[in-house]
């Protein structure tokens, strides 16, 4: 059954061969397809293994080496080097090529596509099939179905007399984009417009693609300094650390694309454009991909977005360094399996006041270079064709001026999932005009056939173009290198010493303490024997999460305990059971701890390393285990037979310090109850061994906040499906948790003095000081922490939300006045008859404390006037 239609783009002709050779099957060999480099896709295939099986014959160019190509499918290398005549064995004989390759679903790295690569003269084929496992035909296409995509008239190259300006750096860049552009034919221009964007070798152009991925380190593409998971990284509550985290990513990034040189085509993952951060709303633990956020609160993440941004892309006013991209614009946050047709309708201050201030901010004030749309409708209308979203709002009221990506298939789903439409040259339509520049797929492809339509103008094409292309001006890439900046890190900047002493850096300030009841920090000297347990002790996808590098000397939990303690104490390792059993076999077997047990009889204390991985929860991933579906969790509450170690563990006698790891919030009530110390340690990248061994034997002192809301159970959360923000997170939910937003322990605690307050009319901003005093022995930082609350509201307000953030480090025993500065904007809502913010005068409450609910200090303060602001 065929499942997929394959589609052309790249440099490309359709010709017609001498005639068949291969009497079984006349019709594969009177036709080919040829190019310099092209790619033919077949979107919509599930994840899993198929063969690909490639026809050709060599009937224009007779003899060897005249013809040579490569041809692989993602990173399968079907062929290399390929003289198709020679391994044919003469002209005109048929050849046939068949590999392998493992899909891993459209959204994790694309359409299952066919990279063709001309070395010598073109690249070429006859015919394209795929087969599932079954050796059932998904998907095929012949040479000679494709005639139409390959319209003649529209390969046609414009006749410009002046010389080209596109290169020369001196003149402005509007001017030069669009000298590019008028020099394009419309193929090229539509060629152009998907994240595979094709080679003009005539006017110097090389291959590109647009998909590459910084989550949290340069992905997927070989070796790179691989910092905590973003969700990690916003435990840090340290703007500044992510902003250099960032300026090193970059470098990173630039380093292995300087190392490649001016090449024909950079693939996937090796060009400039970043897909990161993730500014979506964690507003539900259940969400698979949360762990890419900055958790809950719309403020906590504009702040670290923001920092993020600018530190990706740089400081040169004129070049950036890498082009961030702002995603998933806008309300997205899972389901996963059900994210290319459900349907979104917050209401509209939910809207204004938790989904949208963080990409507003990505905007104004980092003037992110891109923003991604999201796969689902908001109020009926997919976002990837919504003009209010992709217009009205980002450009017009915001002021964006880079050009907006469509997530990967998003384009192919508004009419193959969400049905909005009945074509895919409606599809495209529809997105260009809304305002969608780049489709991360093979859609826009069909723009070709939806011209001839009349459903879009050259001009509607020609201005997604000059958005997209101005990009890669911006970036320098049509510049000689000398002339940009960037273009001078050098290769060996990459995975570099001082890189890793940052990622440790940011591992230690990831961690967040808890729980302790005075069993840490352990003391080396009083222990003879540690039993290590779990499945994550010595497991480096623990370490890793999603959208991740290859970290060159990843250092689990247990070498990092190797590594701190020597010789001087016996480590007793045994996994103990899996992180989850299978849905078809949930049992609790208590013969799997039976090894565990006996190290932890014999032990002085247990390191129970458990939780969960990013091999359970992620984006749209297929999942056997009881409590996951499709890459999302159904169930917070740890796993069971991990409940059921734990108490078996405890019951020895021996202490048990549970160090957690997940890219969210986990219920866990009996290990709260009863085990003495809990450390939550995210996916905590490459040094996380390192890290948490520092800080279990008080080499550091934790100082991580929770970023979200850790719920007692999974009955506490509203229905998944359900947008709306009542009861959900520290901002709307009143009912008991486990551990607050905010919250986090140190081995030292701080006092704070009483709030001071000013304000300044002229430029809207009050200022909050006040005294904070270590009153430990050890060195520390707090992470100190101001929220509003409405006194006087006409209309129901927040509990509380924050508003102001910052990290103090105090020496043992010092105080120093702390001062924190917030806007107005802090203190505003959207009025739905005014269709704007406003702030209300009255009274409101100012508190400063460790956390959402441990409120140290309070002030009451008034404003005096009514204040709109803009939308």
């Amino acid at each position: 059954m065929i499942r997929s239609r394959f589609s052309l783009c790249g440099d490309i002709k359709h010709s017609k061969t001498l005639g068949a050779f291969d009497e079984r099957n006349p019709g594969v060999y009177a036709e080919e397809i040829s190019g310099t480099s092209f790619i033919a896709t077949a979107p919509g295939l599930e994840p899993g293994t198929y063969c690909v099986e490639i026809d050709l014959v060599e009937a224009v160019l007779e003899g060897a080496g005249r013809r040579v190509m490569d041809i692989r499918c993602g990173t399968t290398v079907l062929a290399a080097d390929l003289d198709l005549v020679q391994a044919a064995g003469g002209f005109r004989q048929p050849f046939r090529i068949a590999g392998t390759v493992e899909h891993l679903g459209d959204a994790q790295r694309g359409p299952l596509a066919v990279q063709f690569e001309g070395k010598v003269q073109e690249a070429k084929f006859n015919a394209i099939t795929v087969k599932n496992e079954q050796g059932a035909v998904v998907a095929r296409v012949l040479a000679k179905d494709m005639a139409d995509a390959v319209d003649p008239a529209s390969r046609l190259v414009p006749q410009i007399d002046e010389a080209p300006i596109y290169t020369d750096p001196s003149r402005p860049l509007p001017q030069r984009v669009d000298d590019l552009i008028r020099r394009m034919s419309i193929k090229e221009k539509i060629d152009q417009l998907v994240n595979a964007a094709g080679r003009i070798e005539r006017l110097d152009v090389p291959g590109y693609d647009y998909w590459n991925e910084c989550l949290h380190g340069v992905a997927r593409n070989g070796f790179a300094t691989v910092f905590p998971q973003a969700i990690g990284m916003a435990a840090m509550w340290d703007a500044p650390l992510l902003l250099r985290i960032g300026d090193a990513i970059a470098t990173e990034a630039r380093a292995k694309f300087n190392a490649l040189g001016k090449v024909p085509v950079y693939h996937r993952n090796q060009g400039l454009n970043m897909w990161s951060p993730n500014l979506n709303i964690f507003r539900d633990p259940r969400w698979g991909r949360g762990q890419e956020c900055y958790g809950e609160d719309p403020f906590l993440t504009a702040r670290l977005g923001v920092a993020f941004i600018k530190g990706l892309q740089g400081d040169d006013e004129t070049r950036l360094k890498v082009a961030a991209c702002a995603k998933h614009f806008a309300v997205h946050s899972g389901p996963e399996p059900g994210r290319r047709s459900f349907d979104v309708a917050p209401s509209a201050r939910d809207l204004r006041e938790t989904y949208l201030p963080q990409f507003e901010a990505a905007v104004r004030e980092a003037r992110v270079e891109a923003v991604m749309g999201a796969y689902n409708r908001l109020y009926g209308e997919p976002c990837c064709t919504h003009p209010f979203l992709l217009t009205e709002l980002l450009r017009e009221k915001w002021g964006f001026d880079g050009h907006v990506v469509a997530d990967c298939g998003a384009i192919r789903s508004i009419y193959a999932h969400h049905r909005i439409v009945e074509t895919a040259e409606a599809a495209v339509a529809r997105a260009v005009k809304a305002g969608c520049d780049l489709d991360c797929g093979v859609s826009f492809g069909s723009l070709l056939t939806a011209r001839k339509e009349g459903l879009i103008t050259d001009a509607e094409i020609d201005l997604a173009l000059h958005r997209l292309l101005r990009t890669r001006f911006r970036l320098g890439l049509f510049d000689p290198p000398e002339t940009v900046r960037w273009s001078a890190i050098a290769p060996d900047r990459n995975d570099s010493p001082e890189h890793r002493a940052l990622a440790l850096k940011a591992a230690q300030e990831s961690l967040v303490l808890l729980k302790n009841d005075g069993i840490l920090p352990l003391r080396k000297s009083a222990l003879k024997k540690i039993a290590v347990i779990g499945a994550n002790a010595d497991s480096v996808p623990a370490l890793l999460g999603n959208y991740h590098g290859d970290p060159s000397a990843p250092v689990t939990f247990l070498a990092g305990l190797k590594n701190a303690l020597g010789g001087d104490v016996e480590l007793l390792y045994d996994e103990g059971c899996p992180l989850a059993l299978p849905k078809d076999r949930p049992e609790v077997d208590p013969a799997l701890f039976a090894q565990a047990l006996t190290w932890a009889s014999a032990a002085d204390v247990v390191l129970y390393f458990g939780g969960i991985s990013g091999e359970l929860e992620g984006e749209e991933m297929p999942v056997g285990m009881e409590g996951f579906n499709g890459g999302d969790r159904t169930s917070i509450e740890l796993p069971a037979v991990q409940t059921a170690l734990l108490k078996a563990l405890h019951a020895t006698g021996t202490p048990v310090v549970f160090i957690n790891c997940s890219g969210g919030a986990m219920a866990f009530p009996w290990e709260a109850e009863n085990l003495p110390a809990i450390l939550q340690a995210w996916y905590p990248g490459q040094a996380g061994g390192t890290a948490v061994a520092d800080l279990l034997f008080g080499n550091c002192n934790p100082s991580g906040k929770l970023p979200l809301t850790f719920y007692r159970s999974t009955d506490d959360l509203p229905h998944y499906h359900d947008y709306a923000m009542q009861n959900r997170t520290y901002r709307y939910f009143a009912g008991d948790v486990l551990y607050p937003f905010g919250h986090g322990l140190a081995y030292t605690p701080f006092e704070y003095g009483p709030l001071d307050a000013a304000s300044d009319p002229e430029s809207g901003t009050f200022r909050i000081s006040f005294r904070l005093k270590n009153a430990g022995e050890m060195d520390g930082v707090e992470v100190v922490q101001l929220y509003v609350r409405h006194l006087e509201a006409s209309v129901p307000q927040p509990i509380r939300s924050l508003a102001a953030f910052r990290r103090v480090p105090l020496r043992a025993g010092e105080c120093r006045t702390v001062e924190l500065e917030f806007s107005a904007a802090a203190l505003r809502h959207w009025d739905e008859d005014r269709q704007t913010y406003v702030i209300e005068p009255g009274g409101f409450e100012l508190q400063a404390g460790a956390s959402s609910r441990d409120i140290r200090q309070t002030i009451q303060l008034k404003t005096t006037k009514h204040m709109e602001q803009s939308a």
